[in-house]
C-alpha cells in the first residue's frame, strides 16, 4: 500500500495509441514470436514522487484466427512519466492497440518550502 503524507494528491489520466500496424504491414500484424512496443507517456505536470499508475487496453483490433495473447504494463515510472509497454507472442496478430491510463500521487503545493 502506498501512503501519502499531508500533501495534495493529483490524478492525471489519458489515452494513447501504441501502434497501428494493419495499414502498413508492421510486425505486430505480420510477425510471429515475441514482439514488444514501448511508448513514452509524459504526465501533464510532474508528481512530487513516483505515482501509482494503472493501465489497461481501451481499444484492440485483433485477428481472431489464432489465440489472443497480450500483456500491457506501465514500466519505468518516474514523477514525470512512464513507458506504456505492449507485448504479444506466438502467432497472435494485432492490428492496433490503444491504452488508457490513470496516475495517482502526491503533487506539490504552492505553500511547499524548498530548503535545499
Amino acid at each position: 500500500m502506498k501512503k501519502f503524507q499531508t500533501h495534495p494528491i493529483g490524478i492525471d489520466q489519458g489515452e494513447s495509441v501504441l501502434f497501428s500496424d494493419f495499414a502498413d504491414g508492421g510486425d505486430m500484424w505480420t510477425g510471429e514470436g515475441a514482439r514488444e512496443r514501448r511508448t513514452a507517456i509524459r504526465f501533464t505536470e510532474p508528481f512530487r514522487s513516483v505515482p501509482i499508475v494503472q493501465i489497461g487496453v481501451a481499444l484492440w483490433d485483433v485477428d481472431t484466427s489464432s489465440a489472443l495473447r497480450a500483456e500491457v504494463q506501465a514500466e519505468d515510472i518516474t514523477p514525470e512519466g512512464f513507458d506504456a509497454v505492449f507485448r504479444t507472442w506466438s502467432d497472435t496478430r494485432i492490428a492496433r492497440i490503444r491504452v488508457a491510463w490513470t496516475a495517482i500521487g502526491e503533487v506539490s503545493h504552492e505553500d511547499d518550502w524548498d530548503i535545499s
